[in-house]
């Protein structure tokens, strides 16, 4: 649905038990590359364990704290798309996420953004520890980012796509 092209290297920021990681291994296939970010390693454990059940040689995990300069330790403009889902709420330094994010993608590379969304409340984080669609975007476009379109992320959450241009 977000257009991640096969043979395309992309990370996920915050991949967590790797709900979206192996997903994207799919999607770039066995050419492409995807990197799992995290600073929990039984998050990191999850990943890995999904990928070994779904045989996805093409997924790289590795511990980083996200809110750090060069956290990641990619090389700048190194990856085709980011991913960053359910993970701005629990972040605290927000626009060092995204200010990495923007580094580590290459131009014309997308970033998509999935967070709960704080007025449907069936799951997820407190009202008030959620990040608003609105401040999702302000944070993405202070970043560098422009904004491409509002995909349907489910019934409890929003979905951005963002380019670096």
């Amino acid at each position: 649905m977000l257009g991640v092209k096969t043979g395309s290297q992309a990370a996920d920021l915050g991949c967590g038990a790797g709900f979206y990681t192996i997903p994207l291994a799919k999607a770039v296939g066995p050419a492409g590359r995807v990197y799992a970010f995290d600073v929990r390693p039984e998050m990191l454990e999850l990943t890995r364990s999904k990928a070994r059940e779904s045989h996805m040689l093409n997924i790289m995990t590795m511990r980083s704290d996200l809110e750090r300069e060069r956290g990641t330790n990619l090389a700048e403009n190194a990856v085709d798309f980011v991913l960053i889902s359910n993970t701005l709420f629990q972040t605290e330094n927000k626009p060092a996420l995204l200010k990495e994010a923007f580094r580590i993608l290459k131009n014309d590379g997308e970033l998509a953004l999935i967070d709960w969304d704080p007025f449907n409340r069936g799951a997820g984080p407190k009202t008030d520890e959620a990040v608003s669609k609105d401040t999702a975007g302000k944070l993405a476009e202070d970043a560098g980012f422009r904004p491409v379109k509002e995909f349907d992320a489910g019934e409890n959450h929003y979905g951005l796509l963002y380019i670096k241009l």
